[in-house]
């Protein structure tokens, strides 16, 4: 009796890696700009006040500015807590 040997197939040995997702704070008109500042703090504890100062200072001066980078949910927990504490928010996937 002959015993075959099944070969698995190859699939190029390289995951496929989740697109990371940036955070975008929008400019508001409604919101003082050391309450931006806190918020952004508090919501994304590994931004420095440095950090923070800068994002808030990039929406204001743009429109939009560039809060973090990172896995999707990550970037919805971020974005729906700025958006829980008034701000305005968007993700979108980094290109």
């Amino acid at each position: 009796m002959a015993t075959e040997i099944l070969e698995k197939p190859k699939t190029g040995g390289q995951r496929k890696h989740a697109p990371n997702y940036k955070v975008l704070l929008h400019n508001d008109d409604h919101n003082s700009m050391e309450y931006v500042v806190e918020s952004l703090m508090k919501t994304v504890p590994s931004l420095s006040w440095m950090d923070a100062v800068a994002v808030m200072m990039e929406a204001h001066n743009t429109g939009i500015g560039l809060v973090i980078v990172c896995a999707q949910e990550p970037a919805e927990f971020y974005c729906e807590g700025l958006q829980r504490r008034g701000l305005t928010c968007t993700i979108e996937p980094e290109c």
